[in-house]
């Protein structure tokens, strides 16, 4: 039983953390399985400042993404 009381806590945190960091990752215009990085330790911290300072593919007019094509 130990081991089923687990699983709220982490459902919690992949609810918590994993839709919002999607949608966001969505609205910037990458891909939303980058989300992943999110949940590894210390690849998060480094993908979140190289996420920070990158280009961002929807503020790029150079760059068709379907929220530009509107």
């Amino acid at each position: 039983m130990n081991g089923f009381g687990m699983i709220f806590p982490l459902l919690a945190f992949l609810l918590l953390i994993g839709i919002p960091a999607a949608m966001i990752l969505g609205k910037a215009g990458y891909s939303r399985a980058w989300v992943i990085l999110a949940f590894i330790p210390m690849v998060n911290l480094v993908a979140l400042w190289v996420f920070a300072f990158a280009k961002w593919p929807i503020v790029d007019p150079k760059v068709k993404t379907p929220l530009s094509q509107r």
